[in-house]
């Protein structure tokens, strides 16, 4: 299992710190692990609802199959996937309003038995990519 999270404060309001998050259409502009969407982002978001993901980790590209597991807009934004190698995802947004600001989080999960053999190397990657993601993210809402 690999755990990995990063956390970055952004001088934006939570719903619109939101509304580019889930603007699926420029997801890859700031989520720097993201290649595409094999048949479009999510059309809506809604506890249950599944997408599919191309990604890019380590260099070594996965498809996803997401599902939705927790939504609370403009707050909490959880997913969890299946990916290749029998390799399981989970990857939770999570906003907190600061007065004109919000601290985003994202936590992620890695876990299979092919994590297990990189788990260290994955760690480090995937927390730099999310703190790259967090920066850019940050730079485009702001």
């Amino acid at each position: 299992m690999a755990d990995v999270s990063a956390e970055a404060r952004i001088e934006a309001p939570a719903e619109k710190v939101w509304a580019r998050l889930v603007d699926w259409s420029a997801y890859g502009e700031w989520n720097t692990t993201h290649t595409g969407f094999p048949k479009g982002g999510p059309e809506t978001l809604e506890v249950g609802g599944t997408f599919q993901e191309n990604l890019k980790l380590m260099g070594f590209p996965a498809e996803v199959e997401w599902t939705i597991a927790e939504l609370e807009p403009a707050r909490v934004l959880a997913i969890r996937g299946k990916g290749p190698m029998a390799v399981d995802l989970a990857t939770r947004y999570t906003l907190t309003p600061d007065g004109d600001a919000t601290t985003v989080r994202i936590d992620g999960r890695f876990t299979g038995a092919a994590v297990s053999l990189m788990a260290g190397k994955l760690r480090d990657s995937a927390t730099a990519a999310l703190d790259e993601s967090l920066r850019k993210l940050g730079a485009l809402v702001t």
